[in-house]
């Protein structure tokens, strides 16, 4: 299974929290409507960070995490190279990022701690 790790970051015109209502509410609906989106991706989680800073770390400038998991590179390459994504989701995400500040992992995973 291939693991796509996004680090979001916000355009610059919005507030975090603008921002986490945007992801959380309009663009996961949109996205999550797409065709492609029900037939390549095999699960979608956001996450958004909290008010609590952990002592002795960096204040992070990161506004969200977005992972998706598909069953094979082919999967996740028809879903990005698809007309709908292009024409529907790429101009939503210029609402509400910065693409050129989110930075991108694809990988798999190495479960090391299983959940029970």
């Amino acid at each position: 299974m291939i693991k796509m790790t996004i680090i979001l970051r916000r355009n610059p015109s919005m507030t975090h929290d603008e921002f986490v209502a945007y992801h959380k509410d309009d663009h996961a609906s949109l996205f999550s409507q797409l065709p492609e989106a029900k037939q390549y991706v095999r699960r979608y989680v956001q996450c958004h960070p909290g008010n609590a800073a952990l002592p002795g770390l960096p204040e992070s400038n990161i506004d969200g995490i977005t992972e998706l998991w598909f069953d094979s590179m082919a999967d996740l390459e028809n879903l990005f190279s698809s007309p709908v994504y292009s024409e529907t989701i790429r101009p939503d995400e210029e609402k509400f990022l910065d693409i050129h500040a989110c930075e991108f992992l694809l990988g798999t995973e190495n479960e090391v701690i299983p959940l029970v």
